[in-house]
């Protein structure tokens, strides 16, 4: 009887512990999962924020290092179109200098050609060369004014003397002649016949004279070159209306 006894108050008491369990089972687990899950989901959210802030750092480093490169190219191509340009305008100058070049060596061809002609050329009858002029010297007399329009009509006129070496070629001629000095437009101040003033002289001592005051030689306002003197002292006043040999020069 005892042991009937002990025996459903055992039973009694597991029945109350398995009900306690279940009670406690069913309060507490539903919340437990929900604590689980609201973690897993917090969790899941921290984690997409930072992914989100990851990918938001690598997509501005990839654009400014697109922009960067974007500028770069730009710069370059800016750079690249104003070498074009300068390169452009560097070979249009040098087509031009070339095109210079050209004319100007055709040019100098010519005046080769021209010059070494002249220089190879026969000398006209009755005229000789020396340096860059040619002489011509007259075989009648006539007086300075007649043989100035002499010398014109040749295309020339009478000489002017500039050099040491032109007046003794002319005193080599062995002739007494006419050149192209005089002072009849103002009285002692002589001029050649192109209006240049007198700078080089060889007058023989003590001309020029004006006829050395006899009344017989009358007024000389042009000048010769006397052969009987040095060829470097060969000079003399004379009157214009005198007749003389006279020489004729034509510039190359």
């Amino acid at each position: 009887m005892d042991d009937h006894i002990n025996n459903q108050v055992i039973e009694e008491k597991q029945k109350r512990a398995m009900r306690r369990v279940k009670t406690e089972t069913n309060r507490s687990g539903p919340e437990d999962s929900g604590r689980r899950l609201y973690r897993m989901v917090s969790v899941s959210f921290g984690m997409l924020c930072v992914l989100q802030v990851t990918l938001n750092i690598s997509l501005r480093l990839v654009y400014n290092r697109c922009f960067k490169y974007s500028e770069e190219r730009d710069q370059l191509q800016t750079s690249y179109n104003n070498l074009t340009k300068e390169r452009d305008q560097l070979r249009m100058s040098y087509n031009n200098l070339t095109k210079e070049r050209d004319q100007l060596q055709t040019e100098r061809d010519f005046l080769s050609r021209r010059f070494t002609n002249l220089i190879e050329q026969t000398c006209p009858e009755g005229w000789q060369k020396f340096e860059s002029s040619w002489y011509f010297l007259s075989t009648e007399t006539k007086t300075w004014n007649e043989s100035r329009e002499d010398c014109l009509k040749r295309v020339a006129d009478l000489v002017i003397i500039t050099s040491d070496e032109e007046q003794t070629f002319l005193f080599n001629l062995k002739k007494r002649v006419w050149i192209g000095l005089t002072d009849s437009v103002n009285e002692g101040t002589w001029k050649w016949v192109d209006g240049t003033p007198l700078t080089t002289r060889y007058w023989y001592d003590p001309q020029p004279d004006n006829g050395g005051g006899y009344a017989e030689h009358g007024e000389e306002h042009c000048a010769e070159i006397n052969k009987v003197h040095h060829h470097l002292k060969a000079w003399n006043d004379l009157s214009c209306d005198k007749k003389i040999y006279f020489i004729c020069e034509q510039v190359i």
